[in-house]
């Protein structure tokens, strides 16, 4: 056998066809675990059911070296935003490790909510194919030390918040892990847990929920009391920031007050709430999208502030003086026409057009457009990324539906159009529909020659572990959804990539 190959086998080695049947390349497992990771609902997507999805990422995780799994899965949870899929990572990690303290360390770090504890047990017995009366038995011993360090750094109020009667109960889980209380009031929270005592916790489901079982006069008495009562919870600073987000138009249509409308506005476009909040960008388009139909004197307030949100979570975008050239490339083929979750109305492409228009605000030097059967330039002003996101989903019909993103290429060659950054926002299942043999790799070669210092840019939303051109040289591979990804952009420019920003995670 030969090891050393020529470099157009190597090249050769990697290529599959992807899922439109064109031509692709593999990434590395560790790439490739990267992008299934930060770009997994864990539900059905246009190419992958989600049971697909879920085993790929076990095969994925015995490929890689286990520290480097548990720095994605900490990733993940603190830097990209995500709950579910971290606590995926976790369990089939311990599943094929063991002989140190690892998974105890890294269960204690990604579990940081009360209702996580439970999330992970549930998908410890699923993964484990654990049923009946000890379907949770055998736990690890480090499963066990990690889970009961998480028990002691929640509260009450916390414990009760997430006390819900789901398949496997808090209870359930103190009795699993034993936590060893660290004083005699954490002792008395754990006890009341096992005896289903914990105080109903004060919050807005709880406080709205009370008030839709009290029988009302007449409607309009109804309509006055939630307003009274949203007035108060508003008031009382336990909204919590994504509640708020969630809200807004039953706020609008409850008709608060303008003092209370503009408290919430303020709330919502304070930098410091936004940082805090860690909301994802399609967070504010959901939010935005509910609003923007009400019919409220309110209303504008409202998505005047929600843009001032998003402009917040821009402003730390690098990379982008004045003499940058930026091309930004939506992909609206069919493909990415897919709601990222069951319960969402938000698309793959609603991401991208999301991120690419937070970028396109930083840019002072830009081109932005979609592509589908053809690709349109459409000129979009820089302020407001809200309704910019808002009028490329209008259009989107305007450029057809098939995967075509080799035409960017093609027409920044046409042009002679120099360009330092060109960014594909796209699930990268790309091809050419009109079978003209043109494609990406060819013609990213032939336009280095008229812009060779141009560095392309693929950002994967999708995870389906294949991209349309090799990752070498000036073809730099980012993947997520959430604005953290143009953190790796600066690390890009120094020479770095998402492995070397996942590798700085310090366990």
């Amino acid at each position: 056998m030969k090891f050393n190959v020529s470099t157009a086998a190597a090249q050769s080695r990697n290529a599959v066809t992807n899922h439109e049947g064109a031509r692709a390349y593999a990434l590395t497992p560790a790439l490739e675990l990267y992008t299934a990771v930060v770009t997994a609902a864990l539900s059905d997507q246009f190419y992958e059911k989600a049971d697909g999805r879920l085993a790929r990422l076990r095969a994925l995780i015995a490929k890689n070296d286990p520290v480097f799994v548990a720095q994605l899965a900490v990733y993940a949870r603190e830097q990209m935003h995500l709950r579910t899929v971290p606590l995926v990572l976790v369990v089939e990690l311990a599943k094929i490790h063991n002989g140190d303290n690892l998974v105890s360390r890294l269960v204690a770090r990604v579990v940081q909510r009360a209702d996580e504890i439970t999330e992970l047990l549930a998908y410890y017995q699923l993964a484990n194919e654990r049923k009946g009366a000890k379907k949770l038995g055998l736990l690890s011993k480090q499963m066990q030390k990690g889970l009961a360090l998480a028990f002691n750094r929640f509260d009450a109020y916390q414990f009760a918040k997430y006390d819900r009667q789901t398949e496997v109960k808090l209870r359930d889980a103190l009795f699993l892990v034993h936590p060893k209380a660290a004083s005699a009031e954490q002792q008395s929270r754990f006890d009341r847990i096992a005896n289903g005592t914990l105080a109903t916790p004060y919050t807005w489901e709880t406080e709205l929920s009370a008030l839709g079982q009290r029988t009302f006069e007449h409607e309009a008495a109804k309509q006055a009391a939630f307003r009274v009562r949203w007035e108060e919870l508003i008031d009382s600073g336990k909204l919590g920031y994504m509640a708020l987000l969630r809200n807004l138009r039953n706020l609008l249509e409850a008709r608060v007050s303008q003092l209370h409308a503009a408290k919430v506005a303020r709330r919502l476009a304070d930098a410091r709430e936004v940082a805090k909040s860690k909301q994802l960008p399609f967070r504010f388009l959901s939010a935005y999208r509910e609003v923007k139909p009400v019919v409220s004197p309110n209303a504008t307030l409202i998505l005047t502030a929600l843009e001032a949100a998003v402009a917040t979570s821009a402003a730390n975008i690098r990379g982008f003086d004045a003499d940058t050239r930026v091309l930004i490339a939506c992909d609206v083929s069919g493909s990415m026409q897919k709601a990222i979750s069951a319960k969402s109305t938000v698309q793959n492409y609603d991401i991208g057009l999301m991120l690419g228009m937070l970028l396109q605000s930083r840019a002072q030097s830009v081109v932005t457009g979609i592509f589908g059967d053809t690709w349109k330039v459409i000129n979009l002003p820089q302020r407001n990324v809200l309704a910019n996101v808002g009028e490329l989903h209008r259009r989107e019909g305007e450029v057809g539906y098939a995967t075509n993103g080799y035409l960017v290429i093609k027409d920044l060659i046409a042009r002679k159009l120099t360009m330092d950054k060109v960014m594909l926002f796209t699930d990268c299942q790309l091809w050419n529909s009109q079978g003209s043999g043109e494609s990406i790799p060819v013609l990213w070669d032939h336009y280095q020659r008229i812009a060779p210092h141009a560095r392309l840019y693929l950002f994967d939303l999708a995870g389906y572990g294949n991209v349309p051109v090799r990752v070498v040289g000036n073809v730099s591979f980012v993947a997520g959804w959430s604005d953290k990804v143009f953190d790796v952009l600066a690390a890009i420019e120094n020479g770095g990539s998402a492995l070397t920003e996942i590798g700085k995670v310090d366990l």
